[in-house]
């Protein structure tokens, strides 16, 4: 859990534990595999779907893999 002290502004400037990881940027590059956690996750359930271009829609939707442990960084795949 986030600490006591744990202010709004610490959270927009993204000081919390952990990383979050996202289809699409440099730790995870390939937008395709949103196919999989679309799989497993069944957001059309919710009203989210995938184009065909592998970007979400309603366009405002996200999705990342959260990691909190303290000791998580991002990382390059090549």
């Amino acid at each position: 859990p986030d600490p006591v002290d744990f202010t709004m502004e610490k959270r927009f400037q993204a000081k919390y534990q952990g990383q979050r990881y996202s289809f699409g940027y440099p730790a995870c590059p390939n937008l395709e595999d949103q196919v999989k956690l679309f799989k497993l996750l069944q957001p059309e359930k919710i009203g989210i779907h995938l184009t065909e271009g592998f970007m979400m829609e309603p366009e405002a939707s996200v999705s990342a893999i959260v990691v909190s442990h303290p000791e998580a960084r991002y990382f390059n795949v090549h």
